[in-house]
């Protein structure tokens, strides 16, 4: 499969006459909990060749290639991606983290690293964390089965809270290296079901478990309560100017 992917990275830059420098992998593995049917969730970023950016015209700085059932691929150009980056963007900041690289160019990716600590905005990555696991423990919390994928998903985005507010840096992306701000039972009982759900499909339906039940509701609770005290970013913007011509020209 990766070879799969690198190959249909190179025939996209050949397409579209762009640069990607950088192709990772996000989603379920990347976190380190895929399903036996998880699909491939590659995201990228790249750049036009210079002369596509002197114009007035607003033009299109997104790329999604859905090639098949297994393979999701998209990415942002370079200045989409760096103003997101300037506001903190969640997702752009764990991409940046991936540890399944596909494609890189090593000094922009050591750069953007960087970039990425500077930008990294507590405040606005607890509120994106916090909306995501909000809306999943509601889906999990209407019935007494629950698709074990959506658990997973409430619970990720519940310790990334949790992780904020205690460490104050950006949350690992890989799931595994957050469970050590956990209590034994609890990190055994999530070990424990992060092997289940990679032995089942998607589909697998799990019995609720009242001590995560517990531990989601409680921890959601207290990242509310000091979510507006964390810190907010102030990057000079001129910064990431700099980068971005550095990469386009």
């Amino acid at each position: 499969m990766n070879q799969l992917i690198i190959e249909q990275l190179n025939k996209l830059e050949a397409q579209k006459q762009i640069k990607i420098l950088y192709a990772c992998e996000s989603g379920s593995r990347a976190w380190g909990f895929p399903s036996i049917d998880s699909d491939y969730d590659i995201r990228f970023i790249y750049a036009h060749p210079t002369d596509w950016y002197l114009t007035l015209k607003e033009k299109e700085d997104t790329i999604e290639i859905p090639i098949n059932n297994e393979l999701d691929i998209g990415g942002w150009e370079l200045k989409k991606a760096l103003g997101l980056m300037w506001k903190s963007n969640a997702p752009l900041l764990e991409w940046i983290q991936s540890p399944i690289v596909y494609k890189k160019e090593d000094a922009f990716l050591i750069e953007m690293q960087q970039l990425g600590e500077e930008c990294f905005s507590a405040i606005a990555v607890m509120y994106h964390y916090l909306s995501m696991s909000k809306k999943y423990v509601e889906i999990c919390s209407s019935r007494e089965q629950v698709k074990l994928k959506h658990y997973f998903y409430a619970l990720r985005s519940t310790i990334a809270g949790k992780w904020i507010r205690e460490q104050q840096t950006m949350p690992p992306i890989e799931f595994q290296n957050m469970l050590n701000l956990l209590d034994d039972s609890l990190h055994n009982k999530i070990t424990d079901l992060v092997e289940l759900k990679s032995r089942t499909d998607e589909s697998y339906l799990h019995f609720r478990e009242p001590q995560i039940d517990e531990f989601l509701i409680h921890t959601i609770q207290e990242s509310e309560r000091m979510a507006k005290e964390l810190n907010q970013a102030n990057v000079d913007i001129n910064k990431l100017d700099l980068f971005f011509r550095k990469w386009i020209s």
